[in-house]
């Protein structure tokens, strides 16, 4: 079962780094990566079904699939409504979701402390003046293309304080 866990750790890790990736480069998160993820969360609350020893406790508890459902809702709802006030990206809207499973409901005030957190340094990054000898490097000179367009990749900073709270989880959590 660890074995299954830290592949399905890894895999979630990965698909929320090309997310992110994607999200800086193109100003697109793919559907796909949404749908993995997703299906990746499926794959992890089955196993948790399959060797809890109170599936009612795993399945209907707010540290359980329960509470990770009501988190992904929860921030997808919130970013509906920042798409629909053109706030956010169609994208970033999405990746909540998935994001809101991974994190769970217990999870949600350091998720929402990180986002934060990641939300200044953006702001410092896209405020601050760049120093001259690292503006030939390609994320620098991205960086001053987002500066010039004044559209931010909320998904590098959403992926990013993700990353965070699941790091910050306890083994087997």
């Amino acid at each position: 079962m660890i074995g299954e866990i830290n592949i399905l750790i890894v895999a979630t890790v990965l698909l929320l780094l090309y997310a992110a990736w994607s999200d800086f480069r193109l100003w697109k998160i793919p559907n796909a990566i949404v749908l993995a993820l997703t299906a990746v969360y499926g794959l992890h609350a089955a196993l948790q079904l399959l060797t809890a020893e109170d599936v009612g406790a795993a399945l209907l508890s707010s540290n359980g699939i329960a509470g990770d459902l009501v988190s992904g809702v929860l921030l997808f709802i919130l970013g509906f409504t920042f798409w629909s006030f053109r706030l956010f990206g169609a994208g970033d809207a999405k990746l909540f979701l998935p994001i809101g499973f991974f994190v769970g409901w217990h999870a949600m005030l350091p998720f929402s402390f990180f986002l934060l957190i990641g939300g200044i340094l953006a702001l410092l990054a896209l405020k601050l003046p760049m120093p001259l000898q690292f503006a030939h490097y390609a994320v620098i000179m991205r960086v001053q293309e987002i500066r010039a367009t004044r559209k931010i990749p909320y998904g590098v900073i959403m992926v990013a304080a993700a990353l965070a709270v699941i790091a910050l989880r306890p083994a087997g959590a």
